[in-house]
């Protein structure tokens, strides 16, 4: 006899495989655009204390853009290698001991899930069923907490990373370039700030949290680096120095 019962899910958690790399380049996303509204907004709002001259705002803005992708990317990529290669060597290590000792990893196996709150006979029985379907998979989730599907790719989060910063650098070039002169600043506020709501919101979305503590978090940061920057342009500008 058969049953017809499925396994239950959740639409609000994750289950499938791979679902690390996919928050891994969403999460570079995220950041990438966030860096790259706060980071261009505050130079282009910075030069414009000190000048209304489009021509220093619009060099400082592309600078920092393709300056700051760059350095995003490059960022991600370092740090995701190294994540990678870490859990690439795992893995050969743990390939290498299944090859090598298959009973001692069988045993070590099974004193995890009896550790776990398994009887020691139902702890052997999950360890040679889950060997016999895929010992590496089994003890790469039991002991290291690995997926092989879930290696994270440096390129995709460099990537990610890279074009999330020039699509939120835009948004502060565009506003400190567009309106006239005396809105050009209380309206790259308005628009860097409502866009950082966003993407707080967005990033409290990904990792399943509510939208209100990181949207403030991220807004008055943002809201701080704008005013710094553009008190200091503003002193420089009327002292003289630029």
């Amino acid at each position: 006899m058969t049953s017809d019962v499925t396994p239950a899910t959740h639409s609000n958690e994750p289950h499938g495989a791979g679902i690390a790399g996919r928050l891994n380049w969403l999460r570079a996303g995220v950041l990438g655009a966030n860096d790259g509204i706060v980071s261009v907004a505050a130079i282009v709002v910075g030069v414009a204390g000190a000048t209304s001259a489009v021509a220093p705002i619009l060099t400082a803005g592309v600078a920092g853009l393709v300056g700051g992708a760059i350095s995003m990317a490059l960022g991600e990529y370092v740090s995701v290698s190294s994540q990678r290669d870490s859990q690439h060597a795992l893995i050969a290590k743990e390939r290498r001991e299944l090859a090598e000792m298959p009973e001692q990893e069988l045993a070590e196996l099974s004193a995890l899930y009896e550790a776990k709150g398994l009887s020691a006979d139902t702890a052997v029985t999950v360890a040679r069923e889950l060997t016999a379907h895929d010992a590496l998979s089994a003890h790469l989730e039991a002991e290291l907490g690995i997926n092989e599907e879930d290696v994270v790719s440096p390129w995709q989060a460099a990537g990610a990373s890279a074009l999330a910063f020039v699509i939120g650098a835009v948004l502060p070039m565009v506003a400190i370039l567009l309106p006239p002169a005396q809105l050009r600043v209380p309206v790259t506020f308005v628009a860097v700030l409502a866009a950082l709501a966003l993407t707080g919101i967005i990033s409290a979305r990904i990792g399943g949290s509510h939208w209100l503590r990181p949207t403030l978090r991220v807004v008055i940061g943002g809201a701080i680096a704008l005013a710094a920057t553009f008190l200091i342009g503003t002193l420089l500008g009327t002292s003289g120095m630029v």
